[in-house]
């Protein structure tokens, strides 16, 4: 006894076969349709998952639209147009220059600080570098021709000389004198340095004794700043003349000069800085 094709078979002692072809066939189309069913879930799940985000930021810009945040900047509409602070200010009036120090010591209705001796050649000794002068006798007098030798005298008198200051500085047997004129302007001052002639006399005594004793030669020189002329004589005070090989002469000379140059020019940066702070008080 048989039965028809996909049916079972019956094996020896009569026992039932099962139809293997049958089976695997059956097997091969539950395995397409459970293949179809992953795919078509996928792609739903991932559709979803798309409208899911789409809703959220769609979502997400209806809250930020439907309210303002608190650290958010306004929007430049909503900025006012004007506002209570005052906008600044620039004057247009320049400050007045610093005064000029010169200014101070070239024109006697500036230059009011008071004239002495101590003014402008202080305490006992002169320390320039790592040379030190000791200072010997000082002079003030408003007599200008009588602290001169030769033509300088007259000199100062011609051209309103009003007083001179005298100051006499030595060290290791080298002397010299500076003398300070004084004037009322700086074309007076600066005249009477250029004509100079003649020279201004030595002051000896407080330790310092006579030096440039007539007939011998001793180094002079003139200059002048500001309403002020100053001349120096400088010499051995053995006595013995100078010649331009006797460089510590000539470094006396220039050290005693260039002090009371600088001398002159503090007393207007005194002056100046006096009228600066009276400005801006």
């Amino acid at each position: 006894m048989s039965f028809g094709q996909g049916g079972p078979s019956w094996g020896p002692g009569g026992t039932r076969t099962p139809d293997w072809a049958a089976l695997a066939d059956e097997s091969a189309a539950r395995n397409r349709r459970k293949k179809w069913l992953l795919i078509g879930g996928g792609v739903l799940a991932t559709a979803a998952i798309g409208a899911i985000v789409a809703t959220a930021v769609i979502s997400t810009n209806k809250n930020n639209n439907s309210g303002k945040n608190a650290s958010e900047l306004p929007a430049p509409s909503d900025l006012p147009n004007d506002t209570a602070e005052p906008e600044p200010s620039f004057s247009s009036v320049a400050p007045p220059p610093p005064p000029d120090p010169k200014d101070y010591i070239s024109d006697a209705k500036k230059d009011r600080a008071p004239i002495t001796v101590d003014a402008f050649f202080p305490g006992k000794k002169l320390t320039m570098g790592n040379r030190v002068y000791v200072k010997g006798a000082t002079q003030q007098t408003k007599n200008c021709a009588a602290t001169t030798k030769g033509a300088l005298g007259s000199i100062l008198v011609n051209n309103g000389c009003e007083q001179v200051v005298r100051a006499t500085y030595s060290k290791d047997g080298v002397a010299v004198t500076v003398g300070l004129a004084v004037f009322r302007t700086e074309a007076q001052a600066k005249k009477a340095a250029r004509q100079a002639s003649g020279s201004i006399a030595t002051l000896s005594g407080q330790g310092v004794p006579a030096f440039c004793p007539p007939g011998s030669v001793c180094r002079r020189t003139a200059n002048s700043y500001g309403r002020y002329a100053y001349f120096a004589i400088s010499g051995f005070t053995s006595g013995k003349s100078v010649t331009t090989a006797d460089k510590n002469v000539y470094a006396t000379g220039d050290d005693l000069t260039n002090f009371t140059f600088r001398q002159i020019r503090h007393r207007g940066e005194l002056q100046a800085s006096a009228a600066a702070t009276a400005q801006t008080g």
